[in-house]
């Protein structure tokens, strides 16, 4: 991971040291990995691989 390419707020790290992307960084990256963030905005559902409207969604419309 290198530290110059993310900023303040973009993820933190869990107690057992698992780091965590916010959706602040994953809005700025662009696109969904499909990787079943916890913070996914793109409304990524891991479990049934596919991708559920979200209210950013229904605001964009």
């Amino acid at each position: 991971m290198n530290p110059d390419k993310f900023k303040e707020g973009d993820y933190y790290k869990t107690e057992e040291g698992f780091i965590v992307f916010t959706e602040q960084y994953l809005l700025r990256r662009g696109y969904c990995c499909r990787s079943g963030c916890r913070h996914c905005p793109y409304g990524y559902d891991k479990n049934t691989d596919s991708f559920k409207k979200t209210k950013k969604q229904d605001k964009k419309q």
